[in-house]
Formats: C-alpha cells, sequence, structure tokens
C-alpha cells in the first residue's frame, strides 16, 4: 500500500472523490481482524490436539484387528469435537455482534463537514478531530492543537502525556488526556504503529489463565505417564494372549484410559458458554478467562464517577465570593468561556446550559484541563485569564476560600474554584498567583445498585478501594452515602509516597483516596499486586485507562471513553455495576466446576495407570476392552462432568487447584484401581471367562465411579442424585439387554455380581474415608495457608 507523504488536506478535509480513491487502492484504516477466532482456526483448535492424535492412531489399530466395537472412543472423540465446535460458533457469532454493536468510531472531516465513522472507515489523509478521551485511530500529523495532551504509556511506556503541537506526530493507540486538535492521518491500517492496540480489544481469546496453566501442566504430566507405560503395556499384552489383535486390543484399552480427551475441550466449553451467558446480560467478555481472574479478585478499585455514582454531572449552583465587578459580576462571563472548551468534559458540558457566552466575551487563550493538572485556564483579552480548578491545587492552604469549599465539599457535592490568575497560563508552566471568585458546586447521582453491589463485595471477603480525582472530602462523603465502611477517613492522594512498600502500605491500609492522577491509579494497582493481591479496577474515563490495563482485570463501562473500553477484559455494556456480582458467581461457577470434572478425569488417568502396570507385572491381560472403557467412562465421568460443569455452584475461589486435584484424584484413583483390580482377580481366581471377568471389573467400577460423583456433586441434591440414578440404570440396562449385553461384551458372571457389588462399595468406602481426612486438611490449608496440611 503507498502511504507515501502527501500535501495537507484542505480544512474541510477529502472530499467524497479522494475518499473513492483511497478506498479503491486500499488506503483504509480496516484490517484482516477477527473479534473471534476464525472457523478454520475452531476447527484446528478442537481436532488438532495432542491425545486426539494419539487417540486417533489408536483407533486406526483397532481398526485393524477388525473389532470395530472396541473403536467406539473414535466415535466419542468426534462428538466431542463437534460439540466444542458448534458451541464456539455459537459464542463467534454473539462476540462478533457484540463487537460490531460496540465497536469503536472516529471522528472525521469530510467535504466540509464532520462525522462520525467506524474506525475501519478512516482512510489516508483523513483529517481526524481528536478530543479529550479518544484514542488515536491511526498514525497521523497534528495540524492544529488547543491544549493537546495526548498519553503514548500504552505504547511507549512514557508515564507524562506529551503536549502535541502542529506538525507533531500522534501515534494509532494513544489517548487524547487534554484539550483538542486535528490531524492528517499518515499511515493506516497493518502500517499503522500501533493498530493491535485497537485491533486487539475484543479478541476472542482463550488466554493463560491459573486454571488453563494447571490443566496444562496436569497433560504434561499424563502425556509423560503415556510414554512410559505405553510400551510395556503393549508388551505386557503381547506375552499375555494368543494373538497380536488380542494384544492391540488389550494395549489400546489401557492407553485410551489414560487420555483426558475431554478435560481441555470441557474447560473451553464452559467458558465459552458463560462468555455467552454473561452477553446475554449485557457484560462482554473481551478474554474469556476474565471471568475467571475476577473470581479470585481479593481487592475491587472502584473509579467513584460512573461507578458509585451515575456519571452525569448537574450544577448545583455558583457562589460568588467577591462582589467586586472585577470578580463577581465577571464570573458568569468567565464560567461561559470556560465552558466553551472545543472539548468539553462533562463538567464543562454542565455549564453549558446556565452559561451561555455574553456579548463582549470571546477566547483569546486557553489551556485545556488535564486530569494530571486538575484546572483549566481561559484569556478573554482585556478581561484577563480566569483558571477553575480543584480547591486543594489552585488555592494555597490557609486560605478562607479553600476551607469553605472543604466544607461543601464534606456533604458530598463536587466544588470547583473559578479564580483570576494574576497572569497567561501555560500547559507546561506552573499556575501564577490567584484571587478565588467564585465555588462551584456539582452534583452527582447515587446508583441504585451501587450499596448492594459494594455489601455483596464486602460480604465476600473482598476488599474495596474507592480511588477518584476529586476532593478527598467529597469522595468520602459519596462512599459514605453508598455505605462503605471507612469512608470517614478519606486520604488525599497528594500525601501518598512515590512507591515501594510505602505506598503499599498506605494503599493496603486506606479505602477512600481522593485528588488521584492517572500515574497514581496505575501504580496504586501496581502496590497492591506486589503484596500479593488480584486487583480488578472498574473507570470509565481516560484517567482510568492506565490503570485499567495494569490491574489483573479491567472492567470498563460500556458509555465511557474508547481508550477505556480497549484496554478492558469486561465491558459492561449498559453501565449497570451491578452485573459485577453475576460475573463473580459465574467465575466461581467455572472454577469450581472445573474443578470438580478435573477429578473425574484424572481419577480415570490413575486407575488406567495403576492397572496398566499390575497387568505387566502379573502378566495378565488388562481388565477390560476398549468398548467397555467407553461405557463405563461415558455414565461415570462423560455425561456427569457434562451436567456438573454448567451447574450452579457458588464455592469461593481459594488458591491450590492443582494440589487439590492431584491430592484427591490420585489416592482415589489408586482406591478404584485397586478395587477394580481385586474384582478382577477373583472372578479369574474362579474360573471365570475373560469377559465374564472383565464386566466383573466393569460392575465394581461404575459401583466405585458414580459414588465418587456423589462426593464431587456435593452439597448432594435431588437432581444430582437422580443424574447419579440415571447412569447407574443405563448401566444396569446394558447388562439386561441381549443386545447391549452383547455388543458391549458384557456376560454376567456364574457367581453372580455379589463379589463385583462387594468390591466396588469397599472401593467407595475407602474413597469416602479418605475424602473425610487428608482431602479436607488440604481443602483447609488452601482457605488458610498458616494451618498445617496433615495433624
Amino acid at each position: 500500500m503507498d502511504q507515501t507523504a502527501a500535501p495537507p488536506p484542505p480544512a474541510g478535509g477529502l472530499s467524497a472523490t479522494e475518499v473513492a480513491e483511497r478506498v479503491a487502492r486500499g488506503a483504509v484504516n480496516r484490517v484482516d481482524e477477527h473479534t473471534s477466532r476464525p472457523f478454520a482456526a475452531i476447527v484446528r483448535a478442537n481436532v488438532l490436539t495432542r491425545f486426539n492424535a494419539i487417540l486417533g492412531v489408536l483407533f486406526v489399530l483397532v481398526m485393524l484387528t477388525g473389532e470395530w466395537r472396541d473403536g467406539l472412543f473414535g466415535g466419542i472423540v468426534v462428538v466431542n469435537a463437534l460439540i466444542g465446535i458448534v458451541q464456539e460458533l455459537r459464542a463467534k457469532r454473539t462476540l462478533d455482534r457484540l463487537a460490531v454493536l460496540n465497536a469503536p468510531t472516529a471522528h472525521v472531516r469530510r467535504d466540509g463537514h464532520e462525522r462520525e465513522l467506524a474506525v475501519g472507515d478512516v482512510v489516508l489523509d483523513d483529517v481526524l478531530s481528536l478530543r479529550s478521551g479518544d484514542q488515536v485511530p491511526a498514525d497521523g500529523e497534528v495540524l492544529d492543537a488547543q491544549g493537546l495532551e495526548i498519553d503514548e504509556s500504552l505504547l511507549t511506556g512514557e508515564s507524562e502525556p506529551v503536549h502535541k503541537t502542529p506538525g507533531d506526530e500522534a501515534l494509532s493507540g494513544s489517548i487524547v488526556v487534554a484539550g483538542s486538535g486535528t490531524c492528517r492521518v499518515t499511515r493506516v491500517g497493518a502500517d499503522a504503529y500501533a493498530r493491535r492496540i485497537a485491533a486487539d480489544a475484543k479478541v476472542f481469546t482463550l488466554t493463560r489463565s491459573e486454571l488453563m496453566a494447571s490443566i496444562d501442566r496436569l497433560l504434561r504430566y499424563i502425556t509423560w505417564a503415556l510414554v512410559v507405560i505405553g510400551p510395556l503395556l503393549f508388551w505386557s499384552e503381547w506375552r499375555a494372549n494368543d494373538s497380536w489383535r488380542q494384544a492391540v486390543t488389550g494395549a489400546t484399552a489401557g492407553l485410551v484410559g489414560m487420555v483426558p480427551e475431554g478435560l481441555v475441550l470441557l474447560t473451553s466449553l464452559t467458558f465459552g458458554i458463560t462468555a455467552v451467558t454473561l452477553a446475554r446480560k449485557q457484560v462482554l467478555v473481551q478474554e474469556l478467562p476474565a471471568v475467571e481472574v475476577l473470581a479470585r479478585v481479593d481487592v475491587v478499585c472502584l473509579d467513584k464517577t460512573g461507578t458509585l455514582t451515575e456519571g452525569d454531572i448537574v450544577l448545583a449552583g455558583c457562589d460568588v465570593l467577591d462582589r467586586a465587578p472585577a470578580g463577581g459580576d465577571d464570573a458568569a462571563g468567565a464560567l461561559a468561556l470556560l465552558a466553551a472548551e472545543p472539548s468539553p468534559n462533562a463538567t464543562m458540558l454542565a455549564l453549558r446550559p446556565a452559561y451561555p457566552v455574553p456579548d463582549g466575551w470571546a477566547r483569546t487563550a486557553a489551556t485545556s484541563f488535564s486530569s494530571a493538572r486538575k484546572w483549566s485556564a481561559v484569556t478573554a483579552g482585556d478581561r484577563g485569564t480566569w483558571v477553575m480548578g480543584a480547591p486543594e491545587v489552585v488555592l494555597p492552604d490557609g486560605d478562607a476560600a479553600r476551607a469553605r469549599a472543604e466544607d461543601v465539599a464534606a456533604t458530598g457535592q463536587r466544588v470547583l474554584v473559578l479564580a483570576r490568575a494574576g497572569g497567561p497560563t501555560a500547559d507546561d508552566a506552573p499556575l501564577p498567583a490567584v484571587t478565588p471568585v467564585a465555588l462551584v458546586r456539582f452534583d452527582e447521582r447515587i446508583r441504585d445498585d451501587a450499596a448492594d453491589t459494594l455489601r455483596y463485595f464486602a460480604e465476600q471477603g473482598v476488599a474495596l478501594k474507592v480511588i477518584s480525582g476529586d476532593s478527598p472530602r467529597t469522595v468520602g462523603a459519596v462512599a459514605g452515602r453508598v455505605g462503605l465502611a471507612d469512608a470517614g477517613e478519606p486520604v488525599d492522594a497528594r500525601t501518598l509516597p512515590e512507591g515501594g512498600d510505602a505506598l503499599a502500605d498506605a494503599v493496603e491500609a486506606g479505602t477512600v483516596f481522593g485528588r488521584v492522577t492517572p500515574q497514581q491509579k496505575r501504580a496504586m494497582v501496581g502496590a497492591l499486586q506486589s503484596r500479593g493481591h488480584v486487583v480488578a479496577m472498574t473507570g470509565d474515563g481516560v484517567n482510568d485507562a492506565l490503570a485499567l490495563k495494569d490491574a489483573d482485570i479491567g472492567v470498563a463501562m460500556g458509555s465511557g471513553a474508547a481508550a477505556t473500553r480497549a484496554v478492558a477484559q469486561l465491558v459492561l455494556l449498559d453501565g449497570r455495576f451491578s452485573h459485577l456480582p453475576t460475573v463473580v458467581a459465574e467465575g466461581r461457577r467455572v472454577i469450581a466446576n472445573v474443578e470438580r470434572v478435573a477429578n473425574l478425569f484424572v481419577i480415570k488417568n490413575v486407575y488406567s495407570a495403576l492397572l496398566s502396570l499390575a497387568s505387566t507385572v502379573f502378566s495378565v491381560p488388562f481388565p477390560f476392552l476398549p468398548r467397555h472403557l467407553t461405557i463405563v467412562s461415558a455414565l461415570t465421568i462423560g455425561i456427569p462432568s457434562f451436567v456438573l460443569a454448567l451447574a450452579p455452584n457458588p464455592r469461593r475461589y481459594h488458591p491450590g487447584f492443582l494440589r487439590r486435584v492431584l491430592g484427591f484424584s490420585v489416592p482415589a484413583g489408586v482406591v478404584l484401581g485397586v478395587g477394580v483390580f481385586g474384582a478382577y482377580a477373583i472372578a479369574r481366581g474362579l474360573g471365570q471367562t475373560g469377559d465374564e471377568a472383565r464386566t466383573a471389573a466393569c460392575v465394581t467400577l461404575v459401583v466405585a465411579g458414580l459414588w465418587v460423583v456423589v462426593l464431587l456433586a456435593r452439597p448432594v441434591r435431588g437432581w444430582k442424585l437422580a443424574l447419579v440414578a440415571a447412569m447407574g440404570g443405563l448401566f444396569a440396562l446394558a447388562l439386561m439387554v441381549p443386545w447391549s449385553r452383547d455388543f458391549f461384551a458384557l456376560r454376567l458372571p456364574v457367581g453372580g455380581l455379589l463379589p463385583s457389588l462387594g468390591a466396588g462399595a469397599a472401593a467407595a468406602a475407602a474413597v469416602t474415608v479418605l475424602d473425610r481426612t487428608l482431602v479436607r486438611r488440604l481443602a483447609r490449608r488452601d482457605r488458610d495457608p498458616a494451618a498445617p496440611a496433615t495433624s
């Protein structure tokens, strides 16, 4: 694509003909991007897996023996893959639709008019209007600027906003934090410096999380076990059987049992279904494991405006302090000029209806508001320079107007001071001496759902930190109105240490913080993380973007600045803070249920490995045919795990997922393996045929396996008991119906099923004792790391 230098376009922007010419040659700010994985990638991810490859090879070997009924596990792999593909395609369609509805836009001048376009429709040489809160959609050259400041920290790591003048470069992905201006687009699409910053915001990803990392580690362990046990089992089966076909069948049964083919699929499915569920509740999950992370959060940092309050500001009044003609009489005109800012924030918009610009007043110079300065200024020719900003910043200590402003702020109103400056102001210069003229008061509406949401987090043991750029007393008053504990002792962030342990101590000790700069918000998140906290940050303003990006999970309001939505993992599309408890509940359900089903899969791997080793050591055939494991695994693992993975589960998150899974699954798998091999050995000792002995082993495994499902499904509910009873009933049906009995090679032992049932009951009792001792101690240690693991 030709993106060479071009002469500046006219102030009115490109014409329709010029835009069409650039579109025709591909100079468009559109890249081949997806809000979710493309269809081919979805198929590859669900079909071309390590364990599917192993099962595929085993399936081919079984087919070579001519006994297709022992290859049923191949059909299960296909069904599992199809379920994963279908569910992810459903999630893809939902997220794609939401992404289109909430796609970022750009303000572009064309044919002399300004219009709002999708970011992808911007073309080379377009003239962009840049306003506070915008994320720059493409690289450009600044044409004009009125106090334009751009934060490039998302790209360069530099924390200070960069003041831009005509001729400077504005990089895509950077954020306008103050002022306004225009720029000519110089690079678009994939050639832009940081196109991926905006493009990756809504990518459907299975990013690395504690849950997925633990499962990956578990799968590595199982892979090593397969490499070691596989050759031994083939050698043992070759010795114990009369033909290579029986050897292949027996060895395949052992290896198939060691492959947890459904665990990763079920975990991914659970994430995908959760994303779709939340999307229906107006929560856009931009990274799937975000729901898991929020369930692990122990500190939530809240921005006051837009989170605790509605975000819209209304003018409550203007209290003139000085009635002199040079002061009070000019206050209305000064406020009108300040409100006439080309790129107004919410405060300026609240002033506009009450203060139209009077005759004889005109802006001759201005310093735009920035959250770092916390003031703005305007010069009105011979009427002087006027400043409006935070009283704590604009006025010195001990000033009577400042004390009065603090008293008003303590009632919960937001207060700014209007003052006459002793000289001109500049973006990068200290504020000159000022004389206070008036206090301007604003009100914010408390969100109806704020108090209930904060109460929920407090009950769940999640620490809350209100971090705002407003006056500490105002923030404290608002926090107190929503029932936040310790809200009466707000901290002025200007008194906080720069960093290190001192900052971490102060942030951990405090609850409400006012006059916080964007850089401080970011530093406070980092300080909490340095103490081992999992931190969530909510916000809707451009000043929240950096902290949202650095937090373990960023939660943006759908009505907030484009920059905040681009870097957040969760977007509350309707801006309702009350959705967060729902997201936490979904995250807890995902973690707890995946832990449940992981136990079932790992138990199967353990007893399969133990039976393979026992068969090798004692030179006896493997206790099952592949078709036996197909029906037993479906009834004791596959169907129950799918149902349990989607069931409600309010259990709180505790670290130690992999330790708990292995702590229960390994000994439980050993118990089941010993019980099954014992039943198999007893049957063979009684002179029963191979099919009868294998049937005895199946009965033992079904009895013990279904009891494990009952233990893992606690608390027991009627529908869970019905699920277990249904699985047992299906197995009993398979034993009784001649066709299924023949199909699955099930032969009732001559001596009856009593020994097998007894072995299953004994294994179930042993697992119960195990659960009440070692496992519960491990769980207590995870809840209280100081507690000993054993008594």
